[in-house]
């Protein structure tokens, strides 16, 4: 057979072995188990191997038609069809309108194919599936404590929308501490973070997620009600006092413990929750050991090893001292503050030239109270002035934010309208003054005659 023979590696493979048939150095029998056919099936191969030489190895269907396959005018029919009743199916439900209404017995990917090739359905690109590494627990419990809010109705309308802050230990999957608060806030995650280590003491550290509450997330760096001058936020001056490490998941699958946690609870704890009863935060936090107890029964697992890293409170580690907001401040000449739009006057009986520009800690704890503290000594104050704050509104509100502003304060039947003393009225009685002088001087002219040209010219001069 001349020219050139397309062989796949399967039949490229038998002709070694029907040449050592041929040669008589290889049995039958023995050529059926490598070739993995029937003896039947070996003899009839070598007999086409004589008579049409490497050809004969060659598939008997190859470029022959299937006997399945259908014909054009079945599937140029079903493509009218569609054309003319289903253009914007789907390949799924346009072959079940075929089949139901128009008697199609093919399959749907023969229908897909037929369409793809047609252009009357574009196929889907498939999505590039990002594969997380699974992490594996850490070994201990108190070795790494994952941590996160969870907003959402707990209490389905009997009381206001607010959060729950999960603590879940990594080696055991053990709920730790739940805590029902208003919302995520610095003194919330104090004041849960405090419960906790009374509790079981410091872990190791602690996995959060990026909120602005644990990590300043501006370039800018933080201001001072969010963050101290090194650009650490209150959450993680405190935890780096405590010795507490702070690791930041880049995803929320990183720390998927405690989000799938979430969802068990915003399940199961909302359904406990109903069968109660229970209508305010105060009750809710009253069950939350009971359900934790419970949870904990069903689902934790035991730690790779026993040993609790959990570590015990020292007796220099004050937590109302840490955990509170600390600022610094520089007292003024007459030894004063301003913190929080209140002017704090600091009350001493040395010299006042001693405190002058002296700074000083101002410390406001979770039921905030102000300390104000020199040299960890503390100050006795007074407030002189309390201003109120004052919000900035951006160029796309004011309008609404002045009509709201009328609305509450002034009544509906009356006009507002400033009374005669108002600055606006001064201003606009000494315009109308300036515009009156300015109008006499301007009609105020005299006609001098000039002799000295030709002709009569009247010159217009204004005094």
């Amino acid at each position: 057979m001349n020219g050139v023979i397309s062989m796949s590696t399967k039949e490229t493979s038998r002709i070694a072995i029907l040449e050592k048939l041929m040669k008589k150095e290889l049995k039958q029998k023995h050529a059926a188990q490598m070739l993995t056919l029937s003896v039947r099936q070996i003899r009839r191969l070598v007999k086409r191997y004589k008579r049409l030489g490497i050809s004969g190895i060659l598939h008997q269907s190859r470029g022959r038609m299937g006997n399945r396959r259908l014909d054009g005018t079945t599937i140029n029919h079903a493509l009218e069809i569609i054309r003319t009743r289903y253009a914007d199916f789907g390949v799924t439900l346009a072959h079940e309108k075929l089949t139901a209404h128009h008697g199609v017995v093919f399959s749907r990917e023969t229908l897909r194919q037929a369409m793809i090739t047609h252009q009357l359905w574009k196929p889907y690109h498939r999505k590039y599936m990002v594969v997380h590494q699974i992490r594996e627990r850490r070994s201990c419990e108190g070795e790494l404590v994952q941590v996160d809010g969870s907003p959402h109705d707990w209490f389905e309308g009997r009381a206001p929308i607010c959060t729950l802050l999960v603590f879940i230990d990594d080696a055991t999957g053990k709920l730790k501490h739940l805590k029902f608060v208003e919302s995520e806030s610095t003194a919330a995650y104090f004041a849960a973070t405090k419960e906790y280590l009374l509790l079981y003491g410091k872990p190791l550290a602690l996995y959060l997620d990026k909120h602005g509450v644990f990590r300043v997330n501006t370039t800018k760096g933080g201001t001072a009600a969010v963050a101290d001058s090194n650009g650490v936020t209150q959450f993680g001056r405190a935890m780096k006092e405590l010795g507490i490490e702070l690791i930041f998941a880049e995803t929320p699958q990183a720390k998927g413990r405690v989000e799938r946690v979430n969802q068990t609870l915003q399940d199961r704890l909302v359904k406990e929750v109903r069968l109660r009863g229970i209508a305010t935060i105060e009750q809710g936090n009253e069950y939350l050991p009971e359900f934790m107890a419970d949870f904990n029964r069903k689902f934790a697992v035991v730690p790779k090893e026993k040993a609790n890293l959990h570590r015990s409170l020292l007796p220099r580690e004050n937590l109302d001292r840490i955990l509170c907001e600390q600022h610094t401040r520089i007292l003024s000449k007459q030894l004063t503050l301003s913190f929080e739009n209140r002017i704090y006057q600091i009350k001493t009986h040395r010299p006042t030239y001693a405190l002058r520009s002296a700074p000083v800690v101002v410390r406001k704890d979770i039921q905030n109270n102000v300390v104000i503290e020199y040299n960890e000594k503390q100050l006795e104050y007074m407030i002189l002035t309390h201003q109120p704050k004052t919000a900035i509104i951006d160029s796309k509100h004011v309008n609404g934010t002045v009509d709201w502003i009328r609305e509450v304060t002034v009544h509906p039947d009356e006009v507002y309208r400033p009374h005669a003393a108002h600055p606006w009225r001064r201003a606009r009685s000494l315009a109308i003054e300036l515009a009156k002088q300015r109008h006499e001087r301007e009609n105020q002219v005299t006609v001098v005659t000039d002799t000295g040209s030709t002709g009569m010219n009247s010159i217009m001069e204004v005094v």
